[in-house]
């Protein structure tokens, strides 16, 4: 719905004023703060309009109000300004935390970035694992003992323990672990699986049992440790007073945290989309608590989205500084993985 400029202006004064004290914003402050020459009447009929068209609301029977999910949307579509933030110094201040580190160790650090910026809580979406492997080793513990030690396309390392029922000898570790890295290595372990059981005939045949099972165990070993998201700072919303001072909300919010399937959704959508997205309130069904926004950007490795990170946070958040906070981390954390 088209509001007109004076309607905009009041919109926007309101929403800026309640993001920065939290309290209800009557027309004798609006009068003042607005830049506009109206008299308090006519600001208070602009604002009945307003609660009329579902913007903004009453809280309690006195004349402040304050903004609505709907009020929040159309501010952060069409009035918002976006503070300007010092890219270079946000960058030194955020690159020596997510490089020269295994890729999970960075995404960790980018979720911790974050929710130290924002004083909310960030959230990355982890790169959804392909099962393929860039390595394997073998190392012999002791008789029919053996750590199977798994390097994944990403330079992360996952190690799991094989029981077998012979002893193998480090040579024919060593001989079993080339012939998967030389004819393998950079597939999917299901493509491994294929072709292993494809020309088990041509090798040596005490061999084959333990290629396979190190197959199968590489690929659930990728799979056990892929946890989807990483969710740092969650204990900073306890300290926002709109949320600490509503547990139906802190419940609702920590649920979903716990259960992560309406999050991740709702990351995954925003992966597809470009650039900033931002979740208000109830209005996606994936995350549907009034009272809290999430902020996300996706990022990518070698130019291809692979997760989505962002800032969870109450709806009265100050969007024009976690925005760019959310975009630049994106970028630096798509540098990070590429390099």
């Amino acid at each position: 719905m088209q509001l007109d400029i004076r309607a905009q202006t009041l919109l926007k004064a309101l929403v800026e004023r309640y993001i920065a004290d939290g309290q209800p914003v009557g027309s004798r402050a609006l009068s003042r703060i607005s830049g506009l020459d109206l008299s308090p009447a006519t600001i208070r009929n602009v604002m009945a309009d307003l609660e009329e068209m579902g913007f903004v609301c009453s809280p309690h029977t006195s004349a402040g109000r304050i903004p609505t999910p709907r009020g929040y949307r159309l501010f952060v579509d069409e009035l918002l300004t976006v503070q300007e933030i010092d890219e270079v110094s946000l960058e030194s201040r955020l690159q020596p935390g997510i490089v020269a580190q295994p890729a999970q160790k960075i995404i960790t650090s980018a979720a911790q970035i974050l929710s130290s910026l924002s004083q909310f809580a960030g959230v990355v979406m982890t790169p959804r694992t392909e099962s393929t492997f860039h390595q394997l080793e073998f190392l012999r513990l002791s008789e029919k003992r053996i750590l199977l030690v798994v390097v994944g396309p990403s330079g992360e390392v996952h190690n799991r323990l094989l029981q077998t029922e012979a002893d193998y000898t480090p040579s024919q570790l060593t001989q079993a672990a080339n012939y998967l890295n030389q004819n393998f290595a950079g597939l999917s372990f299901e493509e491994a699986r294929r072709r292993l059981t494809a020309e088990i005939r041509q090798l040596q045949g005490d061999m084959t049992s333990l290629m396979q099972v190190a197959v199968q165990v590489g690929s659930d070993a990728l799979a056990q440790d892929d946890e989807g998201m990483v969710i740092s700072g969650e204990r900073n919303l306890l300290n926002v007073q709109d949320l600490s001072s509503n547990m139906g909300a802190l419940r609702k919010m920590f649920d979903l945290f716990e259960q992560k399937t309406g999050l991740m959704q709702l990351l995954d959508v925003s992966s597809k989309a470009d650039g900033v997205q931002i979740f208000i309130g109830g209005e996606s069904q994936l995350m549907p608590v009034d009272e809290v926004s999430i902020v996300t950007a996706p990022y990518g490795v070698n130019g291809k989205i692979v997760g989505t990170l962002g800032v969870i946070g109450p709806t009265r958040m100050a969007y024009e500084r976690v925005i760019p906070i959310v975009d630049i981390t994106a970028k630096l954390l798509s540098n990070a993985l590429s390099q």
